[in-house]
């Protein structure tokens, strides 16, 4: 089911750039172009959980702590999660030594569904008969009621997987082997990233507190942007000019002409008819008109 749903959604995304009448190179160039705004994407959403604070829907302790650790994405499914298990309801079921078992029923389109939570007083673990933190990694409605129901404010660390947290884009991640895997958009840009985005609002904190500041700092920004042009400029007709001799295109494959069934041998008349020869008007025959036929020129 997990592959599935990533099929599905990679060929969602790539729908927006690919389409079946494009070329090999057309698909190449769209292709690279789609990975190039993903990424991109991604950069700016770091950006924004790192140096941004994610406004909370409700007002609730455990609403404030995720903000804090969960980047936009999963606060808002968390959110979701908080606000739907605001209308469930438990009702004790099984209760003995080693466990507390709870009905949580919740009405959705004028149905009542009902969930099984487990909580297990040993390891002091809740779960759900839905999986869905089994499955996802993000704590579902109906334990999130039952943490309701037993005033727990902070959500529990067990109960926090760093694989959704902001910081776990900042580990290393390893193979098999126990090699490295690098990103695209390594660690050192996200690093080089968040120092001088960090250093350019400190400057400009600065700036602001006396008008020759901003004034100041108007023109270095203006003389830094051109000479960054031009750096710029120079660099890109380095490229072109070292590469122009290198380059090599790729064609796209010939084009095979499918096999097809045999055309069936016509007849002489199909033949005769398609040239344009009439048949005698005296004898019905091929090959000759009125005024050459035979009957006609043994007529005395």
């Amino acid at each position: 089911m997990s592959s599935s749903q990533r099929a599905e959604g990679s060929h969602a995304f790539f729908k927006q750039y690919i389409s079946r009448r494009n070329l090999l190179m057309d698909f190449i160039i769209q292709f690279e172009m789609a990975l190039s705004h993903q990424r991109q994407k991604k950069l700016v959403a770091n950006h924004v959980d790192a140096f941004e604070v994610a406004q909370c829907i409700l007002s609730m302790p455990m609403n404030k702590q995720m903000a804090t650790l969960y980047p936009r994405t999963m606060l808002q499914k968390f959110e979701q999660e908080l606000i739907q298990s605001t209308a469930c309801f438990l009702k004790l079921k099984i209760e003995d030594a080693s466990k507390v078992v709870f009905n949580v029923s919740e009405r959705k389109n004028w149905e009542i569904r009902v969930a099984e939570v487990i909580y297990v007083k040993d390891s002091d673990h809740a779960s759900c008969s839905y999986k869905i933190f089994e499955f996802v990694g993000i704590i579902c409605k109906h334990i999130l009621a039952l943490f309701r129901r037993d005033q727990i404010e902070y959500m529990p660390s067990k109960y926090i997987l760093k694989m959704w947290k902001k910081t776990a884009k900042f580990g290393l991640v390893s193979d098999a082997n126990g090699n490295e895997i690098k990103d695209y958009a390594n660690l050192g840009i996200l690093i080089k990233q968040s120092t001088m985005s960090r250093l350019a609002s400190d400057v400009v904190d600065d700036a602001l507190m006396y008008e020759e500041g901003c004034e100041l700092l108007s023109e270095t920004l203006k003389s830094l942007r051109a000479k960054l042009k031009l750096l710029k400029d120079g660099a890109s007709n380095n490229e072109v000019g070292g590469s122009s001799s290198q380059t090599q295109y790729m064609k796209d494959p010939k084009r095979v002409r499918c096999k097809e069934r045999s055309k069936r041998v016509t007849e002489a008349k199909e033949k005769a008819m398609k040239r344009g020869i009439r048949h005698c008007r005296e004898c019905r025959h091929i090959g000759h008109d009125r005024r050459q036929c035979p009957r006609n020129l043994n007529t005395p």
